[in-house]
């Protein structure tokens, strides 16, 4: 059977995809070696901008039906610095939510299906096939039966995360790579209130809360990499102490019920690759990754599956050349990420704050619009090269106290 696109990979980047170009009218197969509901490892931030997507995909309502508690306020401490408040409007969007992963890719699987795609799940692919220099189908194996089939497609689109088979396959080019900084653990707790997001930064660690579905509040915390052989005997004892130095997070999780197990890892590299090759594009962490830190891996998933898909629409549908339109999509994808890549590189390294950032957020947090920009950037809503520009920070603390700021960490 000829697909137009094959999509492996059925999460966020992969399910997303096949949704957008089987209801663009392409054949479309999206295969996943899952079988869903599945949990994974995740940030489970979805930033406003993210919200905002699934909101013109259709599906937002279905996920807040699903108990996913919208977040419009959010608290951030650094220090003795506090800023707090809500999201500047974007596309009518003025929240964040936090949703289950179990909730979130089986909602875009079934509207793929809905959509017309074909899914497979437990499915993998084990090869790839081509003529001419160009990639032309797959081989898949089902992993109950272990049988095989052959597939064809136009393009192949590889949505099967960071340590993507599509990308070992192909051979996909690292175009910039930072080395992992940070590990991190996360769990679930009944009984942890919180009023809506939580960010504490400190010397060596960060710390975070969500709320998310079934009345839970997830924690996260994040430490230097060389400290994990340290405490991965005991994760959830590293989380708890960190929460310490959270507020009083460390103090309403002891009086919280913990649900599940600790969950982290310390696999978590900076990678931008190559975004395309001839008969295959990929989308998602498969072609982007970034420390989990600043939380925005859905948002970037949802980001490519909306105009990777614009762009395969395009290239098939004869307005454009489909080599041009997908390096016309690398293109965007990275301009739109690098200020993002950059600051979550720079956050990784987990140095704390400076007397002058101190006052800096300081000053931030008095002022209402200030405060509900800044939370736009940590979204993406504000560009960062504005909020964060010279004059604008001038404005905020005043000539001396900039040069002092700049001095201190070389902005």
């Amino acid at each position: 059977m000829t697909f137009d696109v094959i999509v492996v990979g059925a999460r966020v980047a992969g399910a997303a995809t096949g949704m957008l170009l089987a209801r663009a009218g392409l054949r479309v197969l999206v295969v996943d070696q899952a079988h869903f509901p599945s949990d994974t490892l995740s940030t489970h931030q979805i930033q406003v901008p993210g919200v905002a997507r699934i909101a013109r995909f259709g599906l937002l309502d279905a996920l807040l039906e699903a108990g996913t508690p919208p977040t419009p306020h959010v608290r951030f401490q650094v220090g003795n610095a506090v800023v707090e408040g809500g999201f500047p409007t974007f596309q009518d969007i003025n929240m964040m939510i936090s949703p289950r992963r179990t909730i979130l890719d089986s909602l875009l699987v079934d509207a793929a299906r809905a959509a017309g795609a074909e899914v497979r799940e437990g499915c993998s692919v084990v090869e790839l096939s081509g003529e001419r220099d160009r990639i032309r189908g797959v081989r898949l194996q089902e992993r109950r039966s272990g049988g095989n089939t052959e597939e064809s497609a136009a393009l192949i689109v590889g949505a099967d995360g960071k340590h993507s088979t599509i990308v070992r396959l192909v051979g996909a080019a690292e175009r910039r790579t930072v080395a992992p900084a940070t590990f991190a653990f996360y769990t679930y707790w009944d009984g942890l209130p919180v009023k809506g997001g939580e960010i504490y930064s400190g010397n060596g660690f960060a710390a975070s809360a969500w709320p998310t579905n079934d009345g839970l509040t997830m924690t996260y915390v994040a430490g230097r990499l060389s400290d994990f052989e340290a405490i991965r005997r005991d994760p959830t004892a590293h989380l708890v102490a960190t929460l310490d130095n959270a507020g009083s997070l460390g103090e309403r999780a002891r009086g919280a019920v913990q649900v599940g197990p600790t969950r982290g890892t310390s696999d978590l590299p900076n990678v931008v690759r190559a975004a395309h090759g001839p008969g295959w594009a990929l989308a998602g962490d498969a072609g982007l990754v970034m420390d989990p830190i600043t939380g925005l891996g859905i948002g970037h998933a949802l980001r490519d599956a909306e105009w990777l898909s614009e762009a395969i629409v395009q290239g098939l549908g004869g307005t454009r050349d489909l080599d041009s339109a997908l390096t016309r999509y690398e293109k965007q994808r990275n301009r739109d990420t690098k200020p993002a890549f950059d600051w979550t590189v720079d956050l990784a390294r987990l140095r704390g704050a400076s007397e002058m950032e101190e006052r800096l957020f300081t000053t931030i947090g008095r002022d209402e619009t200030e405060a509900a920009n800044f939370f736009g950037t940590l979204t993406g809503v504000v560009p960062m090269r504005s909020f964060f520009s010279p004059a604008h920070l001038v404005r905020l603390i005043g000539v001396r106290d900039f040069l002092r700021l700049a001095r201190s960490r070389s902005l």
